[in-house]
């Protein structure tokens, strides 16, 4: 453990944070910053496949209802705050499928473009860490270089400059790079099932908006009562 401990130095260590989080904003924009971090609250929270069958779930409620009751009265079924929510009361307010379908392929298409931003910020994190170590290495050596006069400075300069490289490497392969295919996988899999709902609820609104074609006999019926 005591060995250990000197492999945590809070000097090269906020050097290669702070520089590889810096370089990821100048590449993806602040904007992402946030969003950036708020997603690892998701990261070991986040359940994908209980949200696909909840969204399953709901979408044979509201097929149910649509046939039965109509579109309008779809929004009683109870959805999860999000997408899905949204999805189903836009279909029970509109009067146009074309129109939800255009929202629908935007929303899903806005989100994908969001959690792309997100991973690439951690992407690049993970590629910039590296690099920020090996600058913390050169001038740990350039700082031993400059006293090799003082033998006394020689030791701590060496371990900075092998330190950046190690929280470099650290920070790169074992945080910051799993973090980034974590979210992207969290994000395919949320991707998916959002436009598989999506495709359905636009199914059951053109199932339910299309016009009824009554059989002749039927209409013959019909005018023989309106003659009647």
């Amino acid at each position: 453990m005591p060995g250990l401990a000197h492999l945590i130095d809070p000097l090269p260590l906020f050097g290669v944070v702070a520089g590889a989080l810096a370089i990821a904003t100048v590449q993806i924009g602040k904007t992402a910053v946030g969003p950036a971090f708020s997603a690892l609250s998701r990261l070991f929270r986040a359940d994908p496949d209980n949200d696909r069958n909840f969204a399953r779930a709901a979408l044979n409620a509201v097929d149910r209802i649509a046939e039965l009751q109509g579109l309008p009265r779809t929004d009683q079924v109870k959805a999860r705050p999000g997408f899905l929510a949204e999805a189903v009361r836009r279909l029970a307010d509109c009067a146009d499928v074309d129109r939800f379908a255009l929202w629908a392929g935007q929303a899903i298409a806005d989100r994908a473009d969001r959690h792309a931003r997100v991973v690439g910020f951690w992407d690049a994190v993970a590629d910039a860490a590296p690099a920020m170590g090996m600058a913390g290495t050169i001038l740990g050596l350039v700082s031993m270089f400059a006293s090799m006069d003082d033998p006394a400075t020689i030791g701590p300069a060496m371990a900075i400059a092998l330190l950046a490289t190690f929280h470099g490497m650290v920070i790169a392969n074992m945080i910051a790079g799993p973090i980034a295919r974590r979210l992207e996988r969290l994000s395919a899999l949320e991707i998916a099932w959002q436009r598989e709902l999506a495709e359905r609820l636009v199914a059951i609104g053109r199932r339910e908006t299309a016009p009824s074609i009554a059989s002749p006999a039927h209409s013959r019926k019909s005018a023989l009562r309106e003659v009647a």
